[in-house]
């Protein structure tokens, strides 16, 4: 069931309504059968691996409560980390590696073919692994006890709002929440519900409507003019985070009118100023998930220089590799491994030269150039994380710099029929798509200023207007200018 479905606009409200009328003590089970039924509605078969992933987690915790030195507890960590891992490799990775060490051996003139799963990959697998590991290795550390109620930690695990694609949730903020009891609020809703409007104008207006072109011109690069390339990578950069964001914002907004706080998951991350500043503002609960569960224990920066170049590489070699079973990925993971440490490497010689032109006078100039800089690496990345395949993404990149095919590309704009041949969009999508891009910025500038001065004045009351006359102008725009074609959210296939 997708978020932007009919089903599910009819499914939430029902939901809400016989929760919030329905005694305390059955709203977790009642929780539990929505969020099975939500996943079930996908592939019904599918929920044993939540089962099997909840109760051996569960089941692990409790193991692991009951032993009182860190050798005990270990074996039971590791029986949770094999479980999940395992089931997580089998569906997403087996083929990946087969096909890999197939080719391998295929340089060396030895031809062999390795039996394949024939599986569908579960939606959202690497999303609830994720946080059912973070629960194990927490109780392992004696950082949270183990919950008891099995209903209560189900819940946590499959809890339908941020089971798909997150945001990934950790135990000590998500457990407290659930089975607690409290009444409707009115107040909550509207935020909540703001939040939602926020999130479909996101994905139908832009996202599915930039969709378009994307899809046209990546399906096949190669008959693809210089320019088309580029808009279309351009526009990606927009699809992948208005998707991706738009999916957060959706669950966050129907988690608070529930009663529940997800975190932040995004937070303009295009206006970052660094590499290192887009991880903090990109995908949050992941890149906090590696940094507590990997680049920690591999010993973070405490560490020689030499090791940790090797610790930044690994994390986000890995951190490539979750998003997907293919090469693209991995290189999409090195190439931002890369950055990070070019950029750590180059500080003092920037700052150096930035001094030497001029540019630490002219504050606004130097932080608008940074942002330029940052958000064209991040473009580079979306290429190999795009394409098909390594080459393919090579090819883009050379016919880009070629920059062949203005003429046309320029002719094709400027005629209707040619450009809803040429680019899979007509001028009146291209318009609307460019607009809304526009829009998004303006309000995410808005924002910006609005948290300086929440810093400043932190009672400072909001206008009513901006409370309710935007959220109805985003719902008309909605319906006027969305893109209904239920197109799935990118990160479920991850």
């Amino acid at each position: 069931m997708l978020f932007n479905s009919l089903q599910f606009l009819i499914f939430f409200p029902i939901v809400v309504v016989l929760y919030f009328n329905m005694p305390y003590r059955w709203r977790v089970y009642f929780l539990l059968l929505a969020s099975y039924y939500f996943y079930m509605c996908w592939r019904a078969s599918y929920i044993l691996l939540i089962l099997a992933s909840t109760l051996i987690d569960y089941f692990c915790a409790l193991a692991m409560e009951q032993e009182t030195g860190r050798q005990g507890r270990r074996k039971f960590l590791i029986v949770s980390l094999a479980a999940n891992l395992g089931l997580l490799f089998s569906f997403k990775y087996f083929n990946f590696f087969i096909g890999s060490a197939e080719q391998v051996l295929g340089v060396f003139n030895i031809f062999y073919h390795f039996p394949s799963l024939k599986v569908l990959l579960p939606v959202g697998i690497s999303f609830y692994t994720f946080q059912t590991l973070s629960y194990s290795i927490e109780v392992y550390r004696g950082k949270i006890v183990p919950e008891r109620n099995l209903s209560r930690f189900a819940l946590y695990v499959a809890f339908f709002p941020q089971l798909v694609a997150g945001p990934i949730e950790r135990a000590d903020r998500l457990l407290p929440q659930i089975g607690r009891d409290y009444d409707y609020d009115h107040g909550r809703t509207l935020e909540g519900l703001r939040q939602v409007i926020w999130g479909f104008f996101k994905k139908v207006v832009i996202a599915d409507r930039l969709a378009l072109l994307v899809n046209h011109v990546y399906s096949d690069p190669s008959s693809q003019s210089s320019p088309a390339l580029l808009l279309a990578t351009y526009f990606f950069a927009f699809q992948i985070y208005c998707d991706f964001s738009g999916y957060s914002d959706i669950a966050i907004g129907t988690a608070r009118i529930m009663g529940i706080d997800l975190m932040k998951n995004f937070d303009r991350p295009y206006h970052s100023k660094s590499i290192h500043e887009f991880w903090s503002r990109w995908h949050i609960s992941l890149s906090t998930w590696f940094r507590d569960y990997l680049y920690i224990p591999l010993g973070g920066n405490r560490v020689a220089r030499s090791r940790w170049y090797a610790n930044v590489m690994i994390v986000f070699l890995v951190s490539g590799l979750w998003h997907g079973a293919n090469w693209t990925f991995v290189v999409w993971g090195m190439l931002h491994g890369l950055y990070m440490l070019v950029g750590e490497l180059t500080g003092k010689l920037r700052e150096t030269l930035c001094r030497a032109v001029g540019l630490a006078r002219l504050p606004g100039v130097h932080k608008t150039l940074r942002i330029l800089i940052t958000f064209h690496l991040v473009l580079l990345s979306w290429i190999f994380f795009r394409a098909q395949t390594i080459s393919e993404a090579l090819d883009i990149i050379g016919r880009i710099c070629r920059f062949e095919g203005a003429g046309e590309f320029w002719t094709a704009i400027t005629t209707q029929g040619k450009a809803a041949f040429i680019l899979g969009m007509g001028r009146y999508e291209l318009t609307v798509a460019v607009l809304s891009i526009v829009a998004m910025e303006l309000v995410h500038l808005f924002e910006r200023k609005r948290d300086k001065r929440e810093k400043i004045s932190l009672t400072r009351e909001v206008p009513l207007w901006r409370k309710y006359v935007v959220s109805y102008l985003l719902i008309l725009i909605i319906l006027v200018f969305g893109e209904f074609s239920s197109n799935e959210f990118i990160y479920f296939q991850f």
